[in-house]
């Protein structure tokens, strides 16, 4: 619940910025909604500025922000399924 989230996703750079993200995303909610999951938490680095918004675009709403021991800030986001 701190460190990670329910749902992890990652796209090879070569196809970056071509929606990608957002459908896979949207896609694991589907499943996670099946599954009985009434809320996503999603988490991403607060330097990952396209994983933030992929979060968003899939109504992500940030509920806070943790400073990790090495330093490294990750946002925490829910999801309502």
């Amino acid at each position: 619940m701190r460190h990670s989230g329910h749902i992890g996703y990652g796209v090879r750079p070569a196809r970056r910025r071509q929606g990608y993200a957002a459908r896979m995303l949207g896609m694991a909610l589907v499943i996670a909604e099946g599954l009985g999951i009434d809320r996503a938490l999603i988490t991403c680095d607060k330097r990952n500025i396209a994983s933030a918004h992929t979060i968003l675009k899939n109504g992500g709403v940030l509920e806070n922000e943790i400073e990790e021991e090495s330093g490294q800030i990750t946002q925490r986001y829910w999801i309502n399924l």
